[in-house]
């Protein structure tokens, strides 16, 4: 079997808010590659040995005293570079060249010139199809150092981009030629063909940025040599041996939760150990409408994994009842948890190894740079945060894994494609989705109008159009008039929002027919609610949960 990890590319952080969207554009085209904050051990960058490295943008300034520089290591290695945004600029300043600020700055669209003739743009077609070609014979005008240099271009691609830039390079390091421009930008690209240094002031990363999929293309595979073996099917392949290799003939325990990560988990460990994986899922009653019940058919009926379902609402709601805060909610919710699966662990014999969901985002915030001075965002339990004590080693087969790519692969492996492609959902479940006391009748009021709102998402092509879409109980009472009668009933809010990464969100503006049909059906197939609302809060100022 080919080993996947070979040819890889090395993305060094200088704290860019699109930094991991490189590393899952590099992981799209069929590439491994991995994120390293930018003050990592140099040391580490050799043994790594990477087919090239990419210098990620980031929020400082390279004109600042004690700004972030990449290691020398970076350039002493031979090995093709690209920087984007201040990778480009720490790039131009490491390497003789100077970058200024004070100058016109550029946030969001514009328009690059670039030269056909550099290695990245090669093959590229201009976004804008009357764009005028630079002719034979015309040049661009370009600074080295102090000294004016002429650069002829023989033909040039006009490029629809992303740029956010304060800072810009003034003048180009020595062996570099202008490679792009816009009407205010000399420099919106630079190159070094001998060495195979490349800089550019845009994002290829974001999507607004068209060909920002084939430049990172060029770059990887065309320049670097990279093979493109990172699919899910040698993924799986790899995993499945990595997981046999480490765990041999001893048992391995996961705890079950029905999302995503945990599924993926099962359905991986299950065709990699078979019968020596057992899960554990606890059925907590704050799950969505029968769920409990398909997450059983379909790992342990379907894909014959080996679950324990215990069912524990009873004990929940008992533990939650009078409780109103948020937080404490959340905190009785993982202590009860971790209380229920070490009981069900205790009882099994011969389990060694526990599996947990961990993904690559989960890695890269635990991580911190290894110098130490780069900070930790949050340290990463997953299951909870299980107990040292019980003493089993991990496995955790997703941890080199975006989201994007567990879902993939969960599709690979059998996995029903609605069950790997739902809206996330929060790890207390329907516990902070019931605003106050959670009670029973609370949950499963607020269950069927979850059910109601998402089938009908569902029904109408709109669910995949929606980042996340869910129904929130209010504990308040609003008047109403039912059949002849006069009604005091329960009140429920939809929220359906849009977003790329969570961290800001857009309120999803859902056809008012559509609200209207989904608010019928809720007060008229269920006793106890009277009014439907719909949240139309952006995240800011809004969190995209209501608790």
């Amino acid at each position: 079997m080919q080993n996947i990890h070979n040819d890889k590319i090395l993305i060094l952080d200088f704290g860019a808010q699109y930094t991991q969207l490189i590393a899952r554009r590099i992981r799209e085209i069929g590439v491994y590659c991995e994120i390293w904050a930018w003050d990592h051990d140099p040391a580490d960058i050799a043994r790594f040995a990477p087919k090239g490295i990419i210098l990620s943008g980031g929020p400082e300034s390279v004109t600042e005293a004690n700004s972030p520089r990449a290691p020398q290591t970076v350039f002493d290695l031979g090995l093709p570079v690209l920087g984007i945004c201040y990778g480009m600029q720490t790039m131009a300043e490491q390497l003789g060249g100077k970058v200024e600020g004070g100058h016109h700055r550029e946030f969001g669209y514009a328009q690059v010139s670039a030269a056909l003739d550099c290695g990245l743009f090669r093959g590229l077609v201009s976004d804008a199809p009357n764009a005028p070609e630079l002719g034979e014979g015309e040049s661009w005008m370009g600074r080295q150092g102090d000294n004016t240099v002429v650069e002829p271009v023989v033909a040039r691609v006009a490029l629809d981009v992303w740029m956010s830039h304060g800072d810009r390079v003034t003048a180009l390091p020595p062996g570099f030629v202008a490679a792009g421009r816009t009407d205010s930008l000399e420099y919106a690209a630079m190159a070094d063909e001998a060495r195979r240094y490349y800089g550019v002031q845009f994002h290829p990363e974001v999507t607004h940025t068209k060909q920002g999929a084939a430049l990172l293309r060029r770059f990887v595979v065309d320049l670097c040599g990279c093979a493109t073996l990172w699919t899910p099917a040698n993924i799986i392949d790899d995993a499945v041996a990595r997981v046999r290799e480490q765990v041999g003939t001893d048992k391995v325990l996961l705890g079950l939760s029905g999302g995503v990560d945990s599924s993926v988990v099962a359905a991986l460990l299950e065709r990699a150990i078979g019968e020596q994986l057992v899960c554990v899922f606890v059925d907590t009653g704050l799950l969505r409408w029968h769920e409990g019940d398909q997450v059983m058919a379909t790992m342990a009926r379907n894909m014959g994994v080996n679950v324990i379902r215990v069912d524990a609402a009873e004990r929940y709601f008992a533990a939650l009842a009078g409780v109103e805060d948020p937080e404490a909610k959340r905190k009785i919710i993982g202590r009860l948890f971790v209380e229920i699966f070490e009981e069900e662990s205790a009882k099994l014999t011969d389990v060694k190894w526990l599996a947990q969901g961990t993904i690559y985002p989960d890695v890269i915030e635990s991580a911190g740079a290894k110098t130490g001075k780069a900070h930790v965002i949050k340290s990463h339990h997953n299951v909870g945060g299980l107990p040292e004590h019980m003493k089993l080693g991990l496995v955790e087969p997703l941890r080199e894994l975006f989201k994007d790519e567990v879902r993939r692969m969960g599709v690979e492996l059998g996995l029903p494609r609605e069950m790997v492609y739902r809206h996330p959902f929060p790890g207390p479940g329907l516990g902070v989705r019931v605003l106050g006391e959670v009670k029973p009748e609370y949950v499963e009021l607020l269950q069927q109008a979850d059910h109601i709102f998402i089938e009908e998402l569902r029904a109408q092509n709109l669910y995949d159009k929606t980042s996340q879409a869910f129904a929130v109980f209010l504990p308040v009472k609003s008047v109403g008039v039912v059949g002849d009668g006069r009604a005091y009933e329960w009140v429920i809010a939809l929220r359906a929002v849009e977003t790329i990464d969570f961290m800001t969100a857009h309120w999803a503006r859902l056809p008012y027919e559509f609200l209207e049909h989904v608010s019928r059906r809720i007060i008229n197939e269920m006793r106890g609610v009277s009014r439907v609302v719909y949240d139309i809060s952006g995240k800011p100022p809004a969190t995209i949960e209501w608790e």
